[in-house]
């Protein structure tokens, strides 16, 4: 693809002005909720934001020049601020930080021009005809061709040239887009290289390979965690014949960025990219705990409606999130991992298998 294609779209029709809440979403008229509205703050409310961003400033230092150094001093202090959530104003940086992804933008420089301008993808067609329904109430998103659109194409073709293996997958574009928000393109692009490769945790590059292999393991896991935490609610889905993969899936896929009111994305996000994976897991069985006597009197098909549309009580971070952080999973799902694994064999990351590949001799070779 030439540099023109990317970067020089004749501009779309630019939508008449409506009402926009706080992140930036057009506002729903018959919708009451308070989520993203902002309210006036008292005096009071105001001084004690400013003294938390003052805090966070000070634990990440400038650019981040002190995050690692605080970081190893007093991990849990960083544990306890970011369940409580990162300021949205510091929110772009420190993700990047506890991501690992700065590290890798600053280890490549050049690469993602590189990616973006003279290489081609093989997804690129499948990428423009999804690009429209990535967050399409947000303004960033809403212009055809756009500077939010482009951005977004730019980071999914890059990364589909990075990563063959991967390539393209429609639930990536959530990902992107959320990020999008909070940080340029090429900062999108290595946070996208670290969720995926696994710079910090457990690599997610398996949620979006052929078959899915991670998402089979984790509705497997996840199914099981019900029945644990939840027996009673476990039974009914069992009588009702109801599974995780007909409502989890884009839980994980996504995570919670596909449809779940975006101040509850972020807040899950914030722990997401520090402590792993598992909080999908705790704040899914959370929202099932929550709704439990709700959801054990319902048949078919009203249970799967209500599992796609959780009330609006139910999405309050603060209450829902110290719910899910009191839930303890980490054995559990390694155990589950070993049990899943058992079954249907261990999944190999396209990396190992090519490293099977390889003669003893040549990889010793290359480490000379």
């Amino acid at each position: 693809m030439d540099k023109k294609r990317v970067d020089d779209f004749e501009p779309g029709p630019v939508s008449s002005p409506r009402a926009l809440d706080r992140f930036g979403f057009v506002k729903q008229e018959l919708n009451n909720s308070s989520e993203g509205l902002v309210k006036s703050k008292s005096a009071h409310e105001y001084e004690r934001e400013e003294r938390r961003i003052r805090k966070w400033r000070k634990m990440i230092g400038a650019g981040g020049s002190d995050w690692k150094h605080y970081l190893r001093r007093k991990p849990h202090v960083v544990k306890r601020r970011i369940r409580k959530g990162i300021p949205d104003c510091l929110r772009g940086l420190v993700w990047q930080l506890i991501s690992g992804s700065r590290d890798l933008l600053l280890m490549n420089p050049g690469v993602y021009e590189q990616l973006v301008i003279y290489e081609t993808s093989a997804s690129e067609l499948d990428i423009i005809r999804d690009i429209s329904r990535t967050f399409p109430s947000h303004v960033f998103f809403q212009q055809r061709h756009g500077p939010g659109q482009r951005s977004l194409y730019n980071v999914l073709k890059a990364y589909s040239v990075y990563d063959r293996d991967v390539g393209y997958v429609q639930g990536m574009g959530f990902l992107a887009g959320l990020l999008l928000l909070y940080m340029s393109e090429e900062d999108v692009f290595w946070l996208l290289v670290a969720l995926l490769k696994g710079a910090v945790h457990a690599p997610m590059e398996g949620l979006y390979l052929v078959g899915l292999p991670l998402v089979q393991q984790y509705l497997f896991q996840f199914d099981h965690l019900v029945r644990e935490y939840l027996p009673k609610l476990g039974e009914h889905f069992t009588k009702e014949m109801i599974n995780p993969s007909m409502y989890a899936s884009q839980w994980f896929i996504t995570v919670f960025s596909y449809s779940f009111p975006f101040h509850l994305a972020l807040r899950i996000w914030d722990v997401f990219l520090f402590e792993g994976v598992k909080i999908v897991f705790k704040v899914g069985l959370a929202l099932l705990k929550y709704c439990h006597d709700d959801l054990i009197k319902l048949p078919f098909e009203k249970l799967i409606h209500a599992l796609r549309n959780f009330p609006e009580d139910a999405m309050n971070p603060d209450t829902l999130l110290p719910m899910a952080y009191s839930i303890k999973v980490s054995k559990h799902l390694k155990e589950l991992k070993l049990e899943y694994e058992e079954k249907n064999g261990k999944f190999i990351r396209p990396e190992e298998k090519n490293e099977k590949l390889i003669r003893p001799e040549e990889k010793n070779r290359k480490l000379k």
